[in-house]
């Protein structure tokens, strides 16, 4: 919702903004939005209302009420949830929630949370920042509000929203096997201020203690190690396959045929060798914490 739509007649209005706009370039989310909302306008039409009589009573306004039924917005679950009240679709309305859940978040974070939902080993070694799975909601909204060229506010607020989603990581069960890497550097910047600095530390001990999970910090003082030419990835699914990435490995693309995967479990295999224990690094970044 753009501010100068805000509390006008025919603006969004209402409540919370229901939902982001559509991102023109993904074009699976696009067809999905979509469908939903020639559903919605046929359940709307159907019960013989008017897009600003629907509105009204869920406490939106008309534009959004078209936006949403035009495919150019995706709605909120909230948002079905009132119009399936509003239009009696016992149900039926809501049920659509599993199919916008997705395409709320961009395309990349969709094909990446889609990948670690089914791996039952992720091993990370992260340089320059925090890992995504790591971060706190308040560091990532930094991370992307500093990006250049900017994002716009939903597209801010839609990385966040699916940085913070792909965290249900840690909930599966079976629960699989993490272990990350972390670059001391990137303990050491306060992105975000002095607060979230402390929320971002205390996020790391938390996860780290998980019995699931390994954390280790490289400290500044190893010299040289075989990750000094970008970050790695490898995930491992059940059925045997994997999937991993590395800049020092064909520039970043995935790679999942054996001869790349070697190379990148070689790699990550020494740098968890030179990082200190997931024990010295709870301790070491307890000591970073009781220094903010």
């Amino acid at each position: 919702m753009s501010v100068d739509e805000a509390g006008t007649e025919h603006g969004d209005g209402g409540a919370d903004d229901p939902g982001w706009d559509v991102d023109p370039d993904d074009e699976s989310g696009a067809a999905v939005v979509a469908a939903v909302g020639r559903q919605l306008k046929a359940w709307r039409e159907s019960a013989g209302l008017r897009a600003s009589e629907l509105g009204s009573a869920i406490g939106y306004g008309e534009n959004l009420i078209y936006k949403v039924e035009g495919g150019r917005r995706i709605p909120r679950p909230e948002f079905l949830d009132r119009v399936d009240g509003v239009l009696g679709a016992g149900g039926k309305i809501a049920a659509m929630k599993k199919d916008v859940v997705e395409v709320r978040y961009p395309k990349k974070i969709r094909d990446l949370a889609r990948l670690e939902a089914r791996a039952v080993e992720v091993g990370v070694y992260a340089d320059h920042g925090i890992h995504g799975l790591l971060q706190t909601e308040g560091h990532a909204r930094v991370l992307l509000e500093t990006r250049q060229p900017s994002y716009s506010r939903d597209e801010v607020e839609r990385g966040v929203a699916g940085r913070m989603a792909r965290r249900s990581i840690f909930e599966r069960s079976p629960a699989p096997a993490l272990s990350f890497v972390q670059e001391e550097a990137a303990l050491r910047r306060p992105i975000g201020g002095r607060m979230e600095w402390r929320r971002q530390l205390e996020r790391l001990l938390k996860v780290g203690r998980l019995r699931n999970v390994s954390l280790q910090v490289m400290p500044l003082k190893c010299e040289t190690h075989p990750g000094l030419d970008g970050g790695i990835e490898v995930l491992k699914f059940g059925d045997g396959t994997a999937v991993g990435r590395s800049l020092g490995v064909l520039n970043g693309r995935p790679v999942s045929d054996p001869k790349h995967l070697r190379i990148l479990e070689l790699r990550y295999g020494m740098i968890r060798a030179q990082a200190l224990t997931p024990g010295e690094s709870l301790a070491f970044i307890e000591q970073v914490l009781g220094e903010t």
